[in-house]
């Protein structure tokens, strides 16, 4: 069902026409505007005496949210409330949120959003977008239908086993899927009734979970093997059929898995994973970055990738592009690369290798020389022989970039790039106080997870976070407005370069190789032109226009704004 029809008046003015009881426009939070509804409204859709007698302006509500968002005293507690207006009145969500982005986005998503997934079950209050499970994929093709609306153009997918640093959390990655489309719509603009999240509820291996009387998954182990494949490929079927021109985004997949699936599926419908492909863009933006404060060029760094996961080789491979963007063939550009994990240094002749990381996996050869203690070198010992240059950490180890290896890496050059970019902040490799402590202040650092301003001997400096919602939501608004029937390599290239580029060359300078957060929508709208422009370059695009494409994007960056009602006559 159409539950409104946007409609321009004669005088050219923007309204809703809806055709909905007065129950129905309260309780639905695309429509709901609470005490805003004007007089004018409460007659003629009957609402008159279901609201107080004043009628709010929204710069009203958007203060008296704040108040009671003040009111809270833990983050978990902060992100209930905003998920409760979300459901309740998600225009007012999105404008309060655009009030106080920098302040907010913690809250919605990472770091607080990991506590958020583990407590999922418990904090529960209100149905939002599809679960789609072991018990009803017999239904897909009527799950599907049940959409709350039927324009859907972008869904955010997980089955919910590598979520963040904190592994399989069963149904409740349903919350990164609503988190990550939220920012979708906050720093994109992409109208939130395009989107949809969906739990792919296929068990969970942790016994907790499934001794728990309050869980809300399913209760069984995880689906293996062709079983699993199957599922995967009924749900994507399904999801062709239904909504062929669909954005889909593969969240928070396991290792192999997030591979095989991307890998798989990315032709069949546009689909991209942002932890391996968002990862990689995001870094390579604020290594770009990096080299405009250092004034050395990315072909004269060697970085070390401490995290083999799926964030680990997206990073591997988006930065041996941008190697490639600067004169090296991808197999030299290779070399510049070294992957650490629990084992060590990643080697070609390991017993039992993963074959995702077989690409950057190194000939033994190169480090036959090396003095080392084991058979394998450790991450010291690669740092210190490998003249490693930029510590990248995806490792979610708390600590691993102890003082002896930051000062490893300064020896070996001036400017020591070292970016902890594990989440959440608990699990940071470093702390950007200390790294600058060990360095002398020289070191170029970002993080993953927000981090106050550093005074180090006197100079202040601003830690960029290395966020993937600087990239995930411009790319995915790219790839709409261009129509694009796949995401290209190119496509995320593109992204990192319009990141890096919009990044303010003063705040570059200072230190901060990332942009304030509360820049991020003109980040997005610059990531998005880029990727439009590299769709209609890499022959993917199916939409094409003449008008300066960063005003073709900003024109359609949907605004939390109260439009006028009229019943449908």
């Amino acid at each position: 069902m159409k539950q409104y029809k946007r409609r321009i008046d004669a005088d050219g003015q923007e309204y809703l026409e809806v055709d909905l009881s007065p129950l129905a426009l309260t309780r639905l939070p695309l429509l709901n505007k609470s005490t805003a509804f004007t007089l004018e409204e409460r007659r003629e859709l009957g609402l008159i005496g279901l609201f107080p007698s004043h009628v709010s302006t929204i710069e009203e509500q958007i203060t008296r949210s704040y108040a009671n968002f003040e009111n809270f005293s833990t983050n978990l507690d902060k992100h209930v409330f905003l998920r409760v207006l979300q459901d309740r009145n998600e225009v007012l969500f999105y404008a309060l949120l655009e009030a106080h982005l920098e302040e907010m986005m913690p809250i919605i998503y990472t770091p607080t959003v990991a506590e958020a997934v583990e407590k999922f079950s418990i904090i529960y209050r209100y149905a939002r977008g599809l679960v789609v499970s072991t018990e009803n994929i017999d239904h897909i093709d009527e799950i599907l239908a049940n959409t709350p609306f039927p324009e859907v153009s972008l869904i955010v997918a997980t089955d919910s086993e590598g979520i963040l640093g904190i592994g399989d959390q069963g149904f409740g990655g349903m919350a990164i899927c609503i988190g990550k489309l939220s920012l979708y719509t906050a720093a994109a603009g992409i109208d939130p009734a395009l989107t949809l999240p969906v739990e792919l509820d296929v068990g969970t291996n942790r016994q907790d979970l499934l001794d728990d009387p309050l869980y809300l998954g399913v209760r069984h182990e995880r689906l293996t093997g062709q079983a699993y494949e199957d599922f995967i490929h009924r749900f994507v079927t399904a999801l062709e059929k239904r909504f062929p021109d669909v954005l889909l985004q593969w969240e928070d997949f396991s290792k192999q898995k997030a591979f095989d699936v991307l890998e798989r599926y990315r032709s069949t419908v546009p689909s991209f994973n942002d932890d391996i492909q968002g990862t990689g863009s995001v870094v390579l933006g604020g290594l770009l970055n990096a080299a405009r404060k250092s004034r050395q060029p990315l072909k004269d760094q060697v970085f070390l990738i401490h995290g083999a996961g799926a964030g680990g080789i997206g990073v591997a491979h988006q930065i041996a592009l941008g190697l490639v963007r600067e004169g090296l063939s991808y197999d030299r550009a290779k070399d510049h690369i070294f992957l650490i994990d629990s084992k060590g240094l990643v080697l070609s002749d390991r017993v039992g290798l993963e074959s995702y990381k077989h690409s950057f996996a190194h000939d033994p050869a190169r480090v036959a020389t090396w003095q080392i203690d084991g058979r394998v070198p450790s991450l010291l010992e690669t740092v210190r022989e490998g003249g490693v240059t930029a510590l990248i950490g995806l490792s979610g180890q708390r600590g691993a970039f102890s003082q002896e290896v930051v000062e490893a890496v300064d020896a070996n050059t001036p400017y020591p790039i070292v970016f902890p970019l594990s989440n959440p902040t608990a699990n940071s490799e470093a702390i950007p106080e200390d790294i600058f402590r060990w360095t002398e202040g020289r070191a170029i650092v970002a993080t993953g997870s927000p981090f106050d301003e550093v005074t180090y001997n006197g100079v202040n400096y601003p830690i960029g976070q290395g966020n993937n919602a600087f990239i995930f939501p411009g790319l995915g608004l790219g790839v709409m407005l261009s129509g694009a029937r796949r995401v290209t390599d190119g496509m995320l290239t593109a992204a990192a370069l319009a990141l890096s580029e919009y990044t303010d060359a003063n705040r570059v300078a200072q230190g901060g190789m990332y942009p304030r957060i509360e820049h991020i929508r003109g980040v997005s709208r610059r990531v998005a032109a880029a990727v439009m422009a590299q769709a209609l370059e890499d022959g993917v695009a199916s939409v094409t226009t003449d008008e300066d494409l960063n005003d073709f994007v900003e024109k359609r960056m949907w605004k939390p704004r109260y439009l006028p009602f009229r019943r449908k006559r």
